[in-house]
């Protein structure tokens, strides 16, 4: 499974981005899907993740950011409005699956390569 991640860029403040997170490959049952983000000299943080049950936001993006996925083209977007500079970080974009053998089931994680979101003041 490849994530190709896009749609990163250098924007001001107040404006909106729009992220997208295309899987190819052998896919088969995906749980789920989402957006992290690493800023400098800090920790990955969830932003968002979407699953067949609903959404998850982290408190510093709800209401401002909105996970959506198209199931047909096993795509997530991230649709990400009145940026902060705060939001500046590298977006790396993932996709859960499992995969059942017999009674058991196996769950994999696979990463996007990361794009860069600049949100100048």
């Amino acid at each position: 499974v490849q994530l190709q991640a896009s749609g990163g860029g250098s924007v001001q403040a107040g404006s909106s981005l729009r992220l997208s997170c295309a899987a190819s490959g052998s896919i088969f049952n995906i749980i789920d899907m989402g957006w992290y983000r690493q800023a400098p000299g800090k920790q990955r943080e969830l932003v968002a993740t979407i699953t067949s049950g609903g959404t998850t936001y982290s408190d510093s993006v709800k209401g401002r950011f909105t996970i959506l996925r198209d199931n047909a083209k096993n795509t997530a977007y991230l649709q990400m409005n009145r940026l902060k500079p705060e939001d500046t970080a590298v977006y790396y974009c993932k996709l859960k699956e499992v995969s059942l053998v017999g009674p058991h089931a196996y769950e994999y994680d696979y990463w996007g390569q990361g794009t860069q979101v600049t949100v100048s003041s």
